[in-house]
Protein backbone atom coordinates (compact mmCIF):
# COMPACT_ATOMS: atom_id res chain seq x y z
CA UNK A 1 0.00 0.00 0.00
CA UNK A 2 1.29 3.45 -0.93
CA UNK A 3 0.94 5.98 1.88
CA UNK A 4 1.83 8.79 -0.53
CA UNK A 5 -1.46 8.27 -2.36
CA UNK A 6 -5.04 8.38 -0.98
CA UNK A 7 -5.50 5.16 0.99
CA UNK A 8 -8.08 3.25 2.97
CA UNK A 9 -7.29 1.07 5.97
CA UNK A 10 -10.19 -1.00 7.27
CA UNK A 11 -10.07 -2.37 10.80
CA UNK A 12 -12.45 -5.26 11.35
CA UNK A 13 -12.48 -6.42 14.94
CA UNK A 14 -14.14 -8.56 17.54
CA UNK A 15 -15.80 -6.79 20.43
CA UNK A 16 -13.41 -6.77 23.38
CA UNK A 17 -10.29 -7.13 21.22
CA UNK A 18 -9.21 -3.50 21.50
CA UNK A 19 -9.53 -3.06 17.75
CA UNK A 20 -11.47 0.19 18.00
CA UNK A 21 -8.68 1.82 20.00
CA UNK A 22 -6.05 0.36 17.68
CA UNK A 23 -7.78 2.02 14.73
CA UNK A 24 -7.93 5.37 16.48
CA UNK A 25 -4.24 5.25 17.42
CA UNK A 26 -3.30 4.18 13.90
CA UNK A 27 -5.21 7.10 12.38
CA UNK A 28 -3.50 9.50 14.78
CA UNK A 29 -0.06 8.15 13.87
CA UNK A 30 -0.84 8.48 10.18
CA UNK A 31 -2.35 11.92 10.69
CA UNK A 32 -5.53 10.92 8.92
CA UNK A 33 -9.25 10.64 9.66
CA UNK A 34 -10.67 7.87 11.80
CA UNK A 35 -14.13 6.99 10.51
CA UNK A 36 -16.37 5.31 13.01
CA UNK A 37 -18.66 7.89 14.60
CA UNK A 38 -19.01 9.54 11.19
CA UNK A 39 -20.62 6.38 9.85
CA UNK A 40 -22.81 5.95 12.89
CA UNK A 41 -23.95 9.56 12.66
CA UNK A 42 -24.81 9.08 8.99
CA UNK A 43 -26.96 6.06 9.77
CA UNK A 44 -28.74 7.88 12.58
CA UNK A 45 -29.50 10.84 10.36
CA UNK A 46 -30.69 8.71 7.45
CA UNK A 47 -33.03 6.43 9.38
CA UNK A 48 -33.71 8.33 12.63
CA UNK A 49 -32.64 5.22 14.52
CA UNK A 50 -30.32 4.75 17.47
CA UNK A 51 -27.12 2.81 16.84
CA UNK A 52 -27.89 0.33 19.61
CA UNK A 53 -31.21 -0.44 17.96
CA UNK A 54 -29.55 -1.04 14.60
CA UNK A 55 -26.83 -3.24 16.10
CA UNK A 56 -29.35 -5.37 17.98
CA UNK A 57 -31.76 -5.87 15.13
CA UNK A 58 -29.92 -5.67 11.80
CA UNK A 59 -28.42 -9.14 12.22
CA UNK A 60 -31.82 -10.72 12.69
CA UNK A 61 -34.86 -10.29 10.48
CA UNK A 62 -34.70 -8.73 7.04
CA UNK A 63 -37.49 -6.26 7.74
CA UNK A 64 -36.49 -5.41 11.28
CA UNK A 65 -37.78 -1.86 11.56
CA UNK A 66 -41.27 -2.98 12.56
CA UNK A 67 -39.64 -5.00 15.35
CA UNK A 68 -37.59 -1.95 16.29
CA UNK A 69 -40.73 0.14 16.66
CA UNK A 70 -42.17 -2.50 18.97
CA UNK A 71 -38.86 -2.62 20.81
CA UNK A 72 -38.93 1.07 21.75
CA UNK A 73 -42.77 1.27 22.03
CA UNK A 74 -45.47 1.89 19.45
CA UNK A 75 -45.08 5.29 17.83
CA UNK A 76 -47.98 7.71 17.32
CA UNK A 77 -48.41 9.06 13.82
CA UNK A 78 -46.86 12.33 12.73
CA UNK A 79 -50.37 13.74 12.38
CA UNK A 80 -51.21 12.79 15.95
CA UNK A 81 -48.04 14.48 17.16
CA UNK A 82 -48.79 17.58 15.12
CA UNK A 83 -45.49 17.26 13.25
CA UNK A 84 -44.76 18.35 9.72
CA UNK A 85 -44.45 15.14 7.62
CA UNK A 86 -41.14 16.36 6.16
CA UNK A 87 -39.55 15.70 9.56
CA UNK A 88 -40.72 12.09 9.71
CA UNK A 89 -40.86 10.95 6.10
CA UNK A 90 -37.67 8.87 6.42
CA UNK A 91 -39.02 6.86 9.36
CA UNK A 92 -40.74 4.15 7.34
CA UNK A 93 -41.82 0.64 8.15
CA UNK A 94 -40.55 -0.51 4.76
CA UNK A 95 -36.91 0.24 5.63
CA UNK A 96 -35.06 -3.07 5.54
CA UNK A 97 -31.62 -4.33 6.34
CA UNK A 98 -30.95 -4.01 2.61
CA UNK A 99 -31.48 -0.25 2.96
CA UNK A 100 -29.09 -0.09 5.91
CA UNK A 101 -26.40 -2.02 4.03
CA UNK A 102 -26.76 0.24 1.00
CA UNK A 103 -26.57 3.29 3.27
CA UNK A 104 -23.45 1.94 4.99
CA UNK A 105 -21.81 1.29 1.62
CA UNK A 106 -22.66 4.76 0.35
CA UNK A 107 -21.34 6.40 3.51
CA UNK A 108 -18.12 4.35 3.53
CA UNK A 109 -17.33 5.12 -0.10
CA UNK A 110 -18.18 8.76 0.43
CA UNK A 111 -15.76 8.98 3.34
CA UNK A 112 -13.00 7.36 1.27
CA UNK A 113 -13.68 9.72 -1.63
CA UNK A 114 -12.89 12.63 0.67
CA UNK A 115 -9.34 11.37 1.23
CA UNK A 116 -7.24 8.88 3.14
CA UNK A 117 -8.90 7.34 6.18
CA UNK A 118 -8.95 4.51 8.69
CA UNK A 119 -12.38 2.90 8.87
CA UNK A 120 -13.46 0.81 11.84
CA UNK A 121 -15.80 -2.13 11.60
CA UNK A 122 -18.85 -2.55 9.42
CA UNK A 123 -18.28 -4.33 6.12
CA UNK A 124 -15.32 -2.22 5.07
CA UNK A 125 -13.12 -5.19 4.21
CA UNK A 126 -15.66 -6.18 1.56
CA UNK A 127 -16.74 -2.74 0.36
CA UNK A 128 -13.12 -1.84 -0.45
CA UNK A 129 -11.96 -5.25 -1.63
CA UNK A 130 -11.17 -3.86 -5.09
CA UNK A 131 -9.79 -0.53 -3.92
CA UNK A 132 -6.30 -0.06 -5.44
CA UNK A 133 -4.77 1.29 -2.21
CA UNK A 134 -6.43 -0.60 0.63
CA UNK A 135 -5.10 -2.47 3.66
CA UNK A 136 -7.52 -4.79 5.44
CA UNK A 137 -6.83 -5.74 9.07
CA UNK A 138 -8.69 -8.04 11.45
CA UNK A 139 -8.14 -7.66 15.20
CA UNK A 140 -8.97 -10.61 17.42
CA UNK A 141 -8.30 -11.80 20.98
CA UNK A 142 -8.92 -14.82 23.18
CA UNK A 143 -12.38 -15.27 24.68
CA UNK A 144 -10.95 -14.68 28.14
CA UNK A 145 -9.30 -11.39 27.23
CA UNK A 146 -12.37 -10.22 25.36
CA UNK A 147 -14.60 -10.94 28.34
CA UNK A 148 -12.24 -9.15 30.72
CA UNK A 149 -12.15 -6.07 28.51
CA UNK A 150 -15.94 -5.91 28.17
CA UNK A 151 -16.26 -6.31 31.94
CA UNK A 152 -13.95 -3.33 32.50
CA UNK A 153 -15.48 -1.15 29.82
CA UNK A 154 -19.13 -1.79 30.61
CA UNK A 155 -18.96 -2.61 34.31
CA UNK A 156 -20.73 -5.96 34.00
CA UNK A 157 -20.20 -9.46 35.34
CA UNK A 158 -18.23 -12.07 33.39
CA UNK A 159 -21.44 -13.93 32.58
CA UNK A 160 -23.04 -10.78 31.21
CA UNK A 161 -19.89 -9.92 29.25
CA UNK A 162 -19.86 -13.31 27.55
CA UNK A 163 -23.56 -12.98 26.74
CA UNK A 164 -22.91 -9.57 25.16
CA UNK A 165 -19.97 -10.93 23.16
CA UNK A 166 -21.86 -13.95 21.87
CA UNK A 167 -24.86 -11.86 20.84
CA UNK A 168 -22.83 -9.26 18.97
CA UNK A 169 -20.63 -11.90 17.31
CA UNK A 170 -23.68 -13.72 15.99
CA UNK A 171 -25.42 -10.58 14.76
CA UNK A 172 -22.33 -9.27 12.97
CA UNK A 173 -21.56 -12.62 11.35
CA UNK A 174 -25.16 -12.98 10.13
CA UNK A 175 -25.06 -9.47 8.68
CA UNK A 176 -21.72 -9.94 6.91
CA UNK A 177 -22.67 -13.34 5.48
CA UNK A 178 -25.99 -12.01 4.20
CA UNK A 179 -24.43 -9.23 2.14
CA UNK A 180 -20.95 -10.43 1.28
CA UNK A 181 -21.33 -14.20 1.14
CA UNK A 182 -18.18 -14.42 3.26
CA UNK A 183 -17.42 -15.07 6.89
CA UNK A 184 -15.81 -12.24 8.82
CA UNK A 185 -13.62 -14.91 10.42
CA UNK A 186 -12.10 -16.04 7.12
CA UNK A 187 -8.47 -14.88 7.21
CA UNK A 188 -8.40 -14.70 3.42
CA UNK A 189 -10.45 -11.50 3.65
CA UNK A 190 -7.55 -9.66 5.28
CA UNK A 191 -3.97 -8.60 4.68
CA UNK A 192 -3.21 -8.80 8.40
CA UNK A 193 -4.79 -10.77 11.24
CA UNK A 194 -3.53 -9.77 14.68
CA UNK A 195 -4.26 -11.32 18.07
CA UNK A 196 -3.96 -8.70 20.79
CA UNK A 197 -3.38 -11.01 23.77
CA UNK A 198 -0.34 -9.78 25.68
CA UNK A 199 -0.04 -6.60 23.63
CA UNK A 200 -1.22 -3.05 24.22
CA UNK A 201 -3.23 -1.18 21.62
CA UNK A 202 -0.18 1.02 21.00
CA UNK A 203 1.96 -2.04 20.28
CA UNK A 204 -0.58 -3.44 17.85
CA UNK A 205 -0.83 -0.09 16.04
CA UNK A 206 2.98 -0.01 15.85
CA UNK A 207 2.95 -3.48 14.31
CA UNK A 208 0.58 -2.31 11.57
CA UNK A 209 2.73 0.76 10.95
CA UNK A 210 5.80 -1.46 10.66
CA UNK A 211 4.00 -3.61 8.10
CA UNK A 212 3.26 -0.42 6.15
CA UNK A 213 6.86 0.72 6.44
CA UNK A 214 5.69 3.89 8.13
Amino acid sequence: MNLQEPFVITISREIGSGGHTVGRILAEKLNTRYCDKDLIRGLEEKFNLTVSGIEKLKGKKKNWLADFCQYIAPLPSAKTLGLDPKYTQEFRLDVTTDDVYKAETEILKGLADEGSCVIAGRSGFYVFRDHPNHLSVFITASDENRAQRVMRKQGVSEESARTIINGIDEARENYIKRYTGASRYDARNYDLVIKTDGHSEEEVAALILAYLGA
